[in-house]
């Protein structure tokens, strides 16, 4: 296959919906490889998202194995320091915006990517303050259509950032809660329990 026809391809896969792309079989992922060098494969890993893209080279174990992600997630902190939360599209639950590594991705770029794709706001490499790397027990999630993930999260605080907040479709609402009045149908816990003894150990 040519150059073009594997950027037409390429291409191609960047304008389909997330669910479009969630609903390509084994074979058409199977096909499409066979033609790509090891960048071309990062390339379309990057354009379907790490996680997604690795079930989909499963087959039908795809949601039987269990996946090790790595990624980023915001404690993001306004004026009045309440925290934002987003209320999952997926499921009844409150979270931290965030999310998975791309391949070649450095944790900064991660989180910086993953709040503006989430909430719309801004932020620069510099106000990026490191909390803590959490791995574990805790970290592990599931997801309605039967996922079993175990997350390795770098945690970030974010007191800077521009923009005007808005959410896209993996999110039913953004809000700032009061650190005393969270909500109590929420994911993350361990990771906003590591924050509140961080922040009491900076007082």
């Amino acid at each position: 296959m040519t150059n073009k026809g594997i950027k037409d391809i390429l291409n191609q896969i960047k304008e389909l919906s997330g669910k479009e792309r969630r609903e390509l079989t084994y074979e058409q992922i199977k096909n499409i490889m066979e033609s790509l060098s090891s960048d071309e494969i990062i390339e379309l890993s990057n354009i379907i998202g790490y996680p997604v893209f690795t079930r989909l080279c499963m087959n039908e174990l795809k949601h039987k194995f269990v996946l090790l992600q790595d990624g980023a997630s915001a404690i993001i902190v306004n004026n009045q320091n309440q925290i934002l939360l987003q209320s999952r599209a997926d499921r009844d639950m409150w979270g931290l915006p965030g999310g998975c590594q791309e391949l070649g991705e450095r944790f900064e770029d991660t989180i910086i990517r993953e709040v503006k794709e989430e909430t719309n706001l801004d932020v620069k490499e510099e106000d990026l303050e490191l909390i803590e790397i959490v791995s574990g027990g805790s970290r592990r999630n599931s997801y309605p259509n039967g996922d079993v993930v175990i997350n390795n999260t770098v945690l970030y605080c974010i007191k800077n950032y521009s923009g005007v907040l808005k959410w896209d479709n993996e999110s039913k609402e953004m809000k700032f809660f009061d650190l005393d009045n969270l909500p109590a149908n929420k994911i993350d816990g361990d990771l906003i329990d590591i924050y509140l003894k961080y922040n009491i150990k900076k007082r």
